[in-house]
C-alpha cells in the first residue's frame, strides 16, 4: 500500500473521530437533562397516584366520565409506539420495535400510533402494519399533549379495548429496559407508603376530603392529568434512553477510531521505514556498481 494513502485514511479517520466525539458529547449533555426532567416531573406522579388513590375511597367512581366508558365490544388494540427521529443510537430503535413484534404477532386487530420517524418508516414496510397516526418530531411536552388528547378522544368513542404505551424505560446509562404502560382503560391506582431517611416506612394516613367545586369535576381533571403525565414520563424516557444509546455508540465509534488510527500510523511508519531502506540500499549498490567499474 502506497504510504499517501495510508496518511490520506489517518486524516479522514481523525476527521471522523472529531465529530463522533462532538456528537458523544452533546448526546451526553442532552441525556443528563433528559434525566433531570424525568426526575422532577416523578414526584409529581407519585403524588397525582396517591391523590387519585385516596379521592378513589372517597368519591363514587361513577361520577367520573373516563371510568364509565364501555369497551365490552371493541375488539381492536391501539399502542403507542416511541422511537427516535434520528439514527446512529445503536440497538435503541431495533429492541423496542423487537419488543413490540413479540408481543404483538397478529396485527389484524391492532392499530398503531408511532413517536419517531424510524418506527414510521419501520410500520411503513412491514406488512398488516395499520398506522393509525404519527407523532413524529416536535417540542416534546407538545407531542405529549398532542398524543394525550388523540388518546383520549378515541378511548371515549368505545372503540379501543386498551391503548397502551411501548418505550424504553431508563433505568442507568448502560441499562434499559423496553416496557409497555397500559393506559386506558385506567387500572386501580394505589398509593405507596413512603420511606423516610431511617429506612423506616411511614403509613399513609386517611384524612378528611374536602372537593370543591365537584368530585366529578375533580376526579375526572386529575384522572385525565395522570394518563397525560404517563405519556410525557415514558416519552421523556425514552428520549433519555435514546441519547444514552447514541452516546455509547458514538464513544464506540471514536474508540475504534483510535484503533485505527494507532494501527494505520504503524503500518505509514513501515512503509516510511521501508522506503528509506529501499533508497539506501539503491545508493549502495549503486556505489559498489561505480567503484566496481
Amino acid at each position: 500500500m502506497n504510504i499517501r494513502v495510508v496518511r490520506k485514511k489517518i486524516k479522514s479517520i481523525k476527521n471522523v473521530k472529531k465529530i463522533t466525539k462532538a456528537m458523544e458529547m452533546v448526546s451526553a449533555v442532552k441525556m443528563r437533562k433528559a434525566q433531570q426532567l424525568e426526575k422532577e416531573s416523578r414526584p409529581y406522579r407519585e403524588g397525582l397516584a396517591e391523590l387519585i388513590s385516596k379521592l378513589a375511597k372517597k368519591v363514587d367512581p361513577s361520577q367520573a366520565r373516563l371510568l364509565q366508558v364501555d369497551t365490552s365490544l371493541a375488539k381492536r388494540k391501539l399502542v403507542i409506539v416511541v422511537t427516535s427521529n434520528k439514527g446512529l443510537a445503536g440497538s435503541f430503535n431495533i429492541n423496542v420495535l423487537r419488543f413490540f413484534l413479540a408481543q404483538y404477532k397478529n396485527l389484524e386487530n391492532v392499530d398503531i400510533v408511532t413517536v419517531g420517524e424510524k418506527g414510521a418508516q419501520f410500520f411503513g414496510r412491514l406488512e398488516k402494519a395499520n398506522i393509525l397516526a404519527d407523532f413524529s418530531g416536535g417540542n416534546l411536552l407538545l407531542e405529549s399533549s398532542a398524543l394525550f388528547d388523540f388518546v383520549l378522544t378515541k378511548f371515549e368513542l368505545g372503540v379501543y379495548k386498551t391503548i397502551s404505551i411501548i418505550y424504553s424505560q431508563f433505568i442507568s446509562t448502560l441499562r434499559s429496559n423496553p416496557t409497555e404502560s397500559v393506559l386506558l382503560p385506567l387500572a386501580n391506582v394505589e398509593s405507596k407508603d413512603s420511606v423516610n431517611s431511617s429506612g423506616e416506612v411511614i403509613k399513609n394516613e386517611s384524612f378528611e376530603i374536602i372537593i370543591e367545586p365537584s368530585p366529578a369535576v375533580i376526579l375526572e381533571e386529575l384522572l385525565k392529568s395522570f394518563i397525560e403525565n404517563i405519556i410525557r414520563g415514558a416519552l421523556i424516557s425514552s428520549e433519555a434512553v435514546e441519547h444514552s444509546s447514541r452516546m455509547m455508540a458514538m464513544k464506540s465509534a471514536t474508540d475504534n477510531a483510535t484503533e485505527l488510527i494507532y494501527s494505520f500510523t504503524l503500518l505509514a511508519n513501515r512503509l516510511r521505514q521501508e522506503k528509506i531502506t529501499n533508497e539506501l540500499l539503491d545508493m549502495v549498490t549503486a556505489k559498489e556498481s561505480v567503484e566496481q567499474n
